[in-house]
């Protein structure tokens, strides 16, 4: 019988497989408006002064720093939970969210790196690294027939260990160092293959929204301690 049909055991692999890169291509495409809102939003908080104000009032002081992570976390979870509800319009507009809140978080940085005599050469470069970085553990994730599940928990728990690395810092005023920011682009790079595998062997086709949201929070979280490395070397 032609595989256009459906049988007794099931619904056709082709119309499976069609559906799966449909939604895979819809979490992609969500992914590009993420981006292009941070950029946008980006844009106007430079153009506006209020990226040199941020940067100027966080400099010197870890507590606003922690304040500013903290109310980023926060953001983070309630716009996972948008992300997640059946209606589209409140998915994207979890998507929407989680993209103001990594702008403003980078304003302060990428104000600190554009007093950088070079700092055009520091973000190019490092925004190139990032996405070949992307695209190759992309690749691996996609072609890959080892279940990378495991790396779970133990991307889990490592986060947690960094998060309290990174106050400890704000509170005691030590540098965490370029070995710290080298540790995290691993640890991003982790997550993103054991994510982008759970994403087209596991999502559901309606969750392309919330799928969107952790590959962008992944992908923004390498792209920020690329940036540290880059801008380390000035």
């Amino acid at each position: 019988m032609s595989t256009l049909f459906a049988t007794a055991t099931g619904p056709p692999r082709i119309q499976d497989d069609t559906r799966r890169g449909e939604f895979i291509a819809r979490v992609y495409g969500h992914i590009a408006v993420a981006f292009g809102l941070f950029l946008a939003l980006e844009t106007a908080l430079f153009a506006s002064g209020i990226a040199e104000s941020m940067g100027k009032a966080i400099a010197g002081r870890p507590m606003m720093w922690m304040l500013l992570l903290g109310g980023v976390m926060i953001i983070s979870n309630i716009s996972s939970g948008l992300a997640r509800n059946a209606n589209p319009q409140t998915q994207l507009g979890g998507l929407a969210l989680i993209a103001a809140a990594k702008a403003v978080m980078f304003a302060p940085f990428l104000y600190y790196i554009s007093q950088q005599d070079d700092s055009s050469r520091v973000i190019a470069s490092a925004g190139a690294v990032t996405v070949a970085g992307i695209v190759a553990l992309s690749a691996v994730a996609y072609t890959t027939r080892k279940d990378l599940s495991f790396l779970r928990p133990i991307t889990g728990f490592l986060m947690i260990l960094a998060l309290v690395a990174i106050v400890a810092s704000l509170i005691f005023g030590f540098n965490l160092g370029l070995w710290f920011s080298v540790a995290m682009v691993g640890l991003a790079g982790a997550r993103i293959l054991h994510q982008t595998q759970d994403i087209i062997r596991r999502y559901p086709e309606d969750a392309y929204a919330a799928a969107a949201l952790v590959l962008f929070s992944s992908y923004m979280l390498m792209f920020w301690y690329v940036l540290r490395i880059f801008s380390s070397r000035n």
